[in-house]
């Protein structure tokens, strides 16, 4: 699809998309009491999950494409303009602290670079040319996984990140809130979740950014969970950088092990803090640096090299 600079083709073309529509019913909105908005407002929201659960086959297989790519040593790469740009930054900055990754194993990509998460940069989302820039940036191969995201799926920022990276060999992913969008025509795997049209005609940083955030969430975690990033429901990769991340260590040792705090202790020195080893030396009674050779051999999954231990 190409570039609309025809002011009436736009506004044409908008008037087609769900996330655009207007509702009469809602344009007296301004004159009710703000309690009573607010319930409105909620009563819409409800209705996100419900249109996320409607892809969830869809978001399953994504996943899975994902996951075998980063398993390669692939990246998630996340690109969209304004609201999903920053939701696709958002989820990108969150894995780092999270599942201890490296800040380049998941990337957000927003039209106009970082200024444009505080400030909107006009006609950056226009460029289809940008997006393929940014994406050159990063040198992108076959192993890497782009996340088209945009709301009204026709942003050609979003739509030709996902084109560019196609033509690299890369996995393609493409996200949006209208049915039969180019930006899921354009991708391997399109996932459009229609939630409809938004209290406020076209604030799509409503009911669609928060669809988005459902879905970049499922995507970024499910994958981790995937890579053994995770023990059970356990955060076993989380990077203690600051006093609240290092007790959430030791909580998270003594779920897994049921070990008393001078154990933990004991083992959290002998694997410099390692959440996951320490829960190996405990768990598999093994010293520190048998623990990391065995979580090596086991390429992170803490259940493998246990098996491995117990073995």
């Amino acid at each position: 699809m190409t570039s609309m600079s025809n002011y009436g083709d736009l506004r044409a073309e908008l008037e087609t998309l769900t996330t655009e529509a207007f509702r009469p019913e809602l344009s007296e909105i301004d004159r009710l009491p703000t309690l009573e908005i607010a319930r409105l407002m909620n009563g819409e929201d409800t209705t996100v999950p419900t249109a996320v659960a409607a892809q969830l086959p869809l978001i399953a297989a994504a996943i899975d494409a994902i996951a075998e790519r980063m398993s390669r040593g692939g990246r998630l790469i996340y690109a969209g303009a304004g609201t999903a740009g920053r939701l696709g930054v958002l989820d990108a900055s969150e894995c780092p602290p999270t599942f201890n990754t490296e800040p380049s194993q998941v990337v957000g990509m927003i039209a106009g670079g970082p200024t444009a998460m505080v400030t909107s940069i006009e006609g950056a989302e226009d460029s289809r040319e940008l997006a393929a820039a940014d994406l050159d940036a990063l040198a992108v191969t076959a192993d890497d996984t782009v996340v088209g995201v945009s709301a009204s799926g026709r942003t050609p920022y979003a739509v030709g990140a996902v084109e560019h990276a196609r033509k690299q060999g890369a996995l393609t992913i493409g996200l949006s809130c209208n049915a039969h969008s180019a930006l899921a025509a354009a991708a391997d795997h399109g996932i459009e979740v229609v939630v409809g049209p938004e209290l406020l005609t076209g604030s799509t940083r409503l009911k669609s950014g928060t669809a988005q955030k459902l879905v970049l969430n499922m995507l970024s975690t499910i994958t981790m969970i995937r890579l053994g990033k995770t023990y059970g429901n356990l955060m076993v990769d989380v990077r203690a950088s600051n006093e609240k991340l290092r007790a959430r260590s030791r909580r998270i040792v003594a779920l897994a092990t049921g070990a008393s705090d001078e154990e933990i202790e004991r083992a959290l020195a002998a694997t410099d803090g390692e959440v996951k080893n320490a829960i190996l030396t405990i768990l598999g009674d093994v010293d520190g640096p048998t623990a990391a050779r065995l979580l090596e051999e086991s390429e992170g999954h803490l259940r493998a090299a246990l098996a491995k231990a117990s073995g």
